[in-house]
């Protein structure tokens, strides 16, 4: 897991709220972590959640959203998946190669079984709380 703390765009930062959101990026499973502190409201609290692709690079990585979302709410009882039609129009469009967009689907199906499913639905592979518990660690520490 890799931890870093993004800089939110003046057009998105809400004013009495903090300027910075701390991402997680869960290697191994093309998952990126936020509980961002814009929302506000009825969404304070929430995590979001991207699909995505991490290139590694001389300077470090890099990393590509790959257009699929959750937002899930603290109680992690239910979650919304965005953006699907955005992966399609991508492939579509050629910004996605057709093995990306499955690969990107399969990551989705894991994530879901892996963080999501409760246990009266079954076992589908290893089961992990969400948020993992080294996120409630990093996510104690002082800015990065």
């Amino acid at each position: 897991m890799v931890a870093y703390d993004l800089p939110i765009l003046p057009k998105y930062q809400v004013p009495g709220h903090p300027t910075v959101d701390r991402c997680y990026l869960l290697l191994d499973e093309n998952v990126q972590l936020i509980k961002t502190v814009t929302f506000d409201g009825a969404l304070k609290g929430w995590w979001y959640v991207d699909l995505i692709e991490i290139e590694e690079v001389d300077r470090g990585l890099v990393v590509h959203d790959m257009y699929v979302d959750f937002l899930i709410p603290p109680a992690v009882d239910r979650y919304q998946i965005l953006d699907l039609e955005e992966l399609g129009e991508s492939m579509a469009d050629g910004k996605v190669t057709p093995g990306q967009c499955a690969e990107v689907l399969a990551a989705t199906q894991r994530f879901v079984h892996r963080y999501l499913r409760g246990a009266e639905e079954g076992p589908v592979g290893p089961a992990s709380a969400f948020p993992p518990a080294t996120v409630e660690y990093l996510a104690e520490l002082p800015p990065f």
